[in-house]
């Protein structure tokens, strides 16, 4: 038999974090710990899984180095591991779309048939954001908010929009934007506002993304 080098234990390694990444509950989850810290149990209510099951796939993502957590009293709270975490799965969304029919598929039978107009860059609306010419919308729930949101963005959740467009500017274009690339909320809220005669459109990634990028934050974190 061989000798099993050091390249061949790193890969060992590696295949570690591909397989941590093999459930689409591990990746919501993670898509979940990207916007903050959160209790099992919190995961568990907003993923819609049993503790048992939410607990069991956080010690796999920690066991491969995704996530930390900490204690506080009776509750250990997670996070993802850093920023890099974020950058992993957005190369995995990206790659999945170039690679693989069937995500194509969706994309194009989910969301872009609810919106087929180009979503706003980050960059772009960091420009317009500082001269004052957008109104940004965090769709998200109020307690992901109140973790970490973009500066000078408004929280109003996706089932609160119709109790707030009083509140709304219609002079001004509004630009959604929730958990990521994909994040149905911010599709939903866009159609939502527009057939109410707003002008709005989404940006085209989310909070994790915009907060890796090293853009400016506000809120606990």
């Amino acid at each position: 038999m061989q000798d099993q080098g050091p390249k061949y234990r790193l890969f060992e390694q590696f295949a570690q974090v591909a397989k941590a990444l093999s459930h689409a509950h591990k990746l919501e989850i993670l898509e979940l710990l990207a916007q903050g810290e959160r209790s099992v149990e919190s995961l568990a209510n907003v993923a819609g899984l049993t503790v048992a099951n939410t607990s069991r796939h956080l010690q796999q993502l920690r066991r491969a180095g995704l996530i930390a957590s900490r204690k506080e009293g009776l509750y250990v709270f997670y996070r993802v591991a850093g920023d890099d975490v974020i950058d992993l799965l957005r190369s995995l969304r990206r790659t999945g779309q170039r690679h693989i029919s069937d995500v194509n598929d969706i994309v194009i039978g989910y969301f872009n048939d609810r919106d087929s107009l180009e979503a706003i860059s980050r960059k772009e609306l960091l420009k317009r954001s500082k001269d004052g010419s957008v109104t940004v919308l965090d769709v998200r729930p109020s307690e992901e908010y109140a973790v970490g949101h973009i500066p000078g963005a408004l929280n109003v959740p996706l089932d609160e929009i119709e109790q707030h467009l009083a509140n709304l500017p219609r002079g001004q274009e509004i630009i959604a934007y929730c958990r990521g690339e994909y994040c149905v909320l911010a599709f939903e809220a866009v159609a939502a506002l527009r057939k109410k005669g707003f002008t709005a459109r989404r940006l085209e990634e989310g909070y994790p993304e915009w907060k890796a990028a090293g853009l400016p934050v506000e809120g606990l974190e």
